[in-house]
C-alpha cells in the first residue's frame, strides 16, 4: 500500500515517513502543496496525508484541486481544530481529520481504517506465499512454522516481494521502494540485500521462493 505525505514541516514529515515505512507502507513525501498535488496527479496512492497550513498552496487548495480529479482517501493533518475547520475539511471532501499534536498510534489506526473503507483494497495483516507468512502488525516472519528474524530493511524487502507475487521487480524499483532513493546503477546494495534475505528465507528450505531474473531484477514466486 502506497501513501503520500504532504507536509511542510521537516520533523513531522520525517516522523510520519519513518513510522509508516516501519509499519510496512511505501511512503512518498512532498514538502509543499504544489509538489504534493503534482505527485497525487501523476502517481497512484492508496491514501494521502495532507497538512493544512502550508505556505503557497495550502491544504484546502490542494484538496479542492484533488477532489475534482482523483478519488484517493485523504486525511487532513492540522493544528486548526475548531468545529468550523473540521466541517470545512470534510465538506471539501476529506475522509478524516486529525488534529496536531497526535500520537503515531492514532494516526496509524486512522490510516488503516481509511484503507479498509470506500472500496479500497483491504490492507492484509498477513501475507502468505506457499509456506511463508509475513505478519505486518507483529513484524513477524515464519516459514514452515519456523520463525525467521529479519532486519528492518529485509522485512520491507520481503514485504515488497509479497505484495507483488510473481512479478519481476527491477533493481531500480526495489531501491526506490525499500531505500526511498535512487541508487547508482553500479551499486550492488540491492543484490547484497536480496542475497542475505534469500539465505534466510530460502537457505534452510527445499523450495526456493526468490528467483533472479538475470539482467533485470528479482521475482518472488512458488514455482511448481
Amino acid at each position: 500500500m502506497k501513501i503520500l505525505v504532504i507536509e511542510d514541516e521537516a520533523k513531522a514529515r520525517d516522523y510520519m515517513r519513518k513510522g509508516l515505512t516501519e509499519a510496512g507502507f511505501i511512503v512518498d513525501v512532498a514538502e509543499n502543496g504544489q509538489d504534493g498535488l503534482f505527485y497525487a496527479q501523476e502517481h497512484h496512492y492508496d491514501l494521502i496525508l495532507l497538512d493544512v497550513m502550508m505556505p503557497g498552496m495550502d491544504g484546502w487548495q490542494v484538496m479542492a484541486a484533488l477532489d475534482k480529479q482523483i478519488h484517493t482517501p485523504v486525511i487532513f493533518l492540522t493544528a486548526k481544530g475548531t468545529l468550523e475547520d473540521r466541517i470545512k475539511g470534510l465538506e471539501l471532501g476529506a475522509d478524516d481529520y486529525l488534529v496536531k499534536p497526535f500520537s503515531f498510534a492514532e494516526l496509524l489506526a486512522r490510516v488503516r481504517t481509511q484503507l479498509r473503507r470506500g472500496g479500497q483494497q483491504k490492507l492484509p495483516d498477513v501475507l502468505q506465499l506457499a509456506d511463508l507468512q509475513l505478519d505486518i502488525l507483529k513484524r513477524r516472519v515464519e516459514r514452515g512454522g519456523q520463525r525467521i528474524d529479519l532486519t528492518n530493511k529485509e522485512f520491507n524487502l520481503l514485504h515488497l516481494f509479497l505484495l507483488h507475487p510473481g512479478e519481476v521487480l527491477t533493481r531500480t524499483l526495489i531501491a526506490s521502494r525499500v531505500w526511498d532513493m535512487n541508487f547508482d546503477s553500479d551499486t550492488n546494495v540491492v543484490d547484497v540485500a536480496v542475497k542475505r534475505l534469500r539465505q534466510k528465507i530460502d537457505g534452510p528450505f527445499v523450495q526456493p521462493l526468490i528467483h533472479t531474473v538475470y539482467g533485470v531484477g528479482y521475482r518472488c514466486e512458488a514455482e511448481s
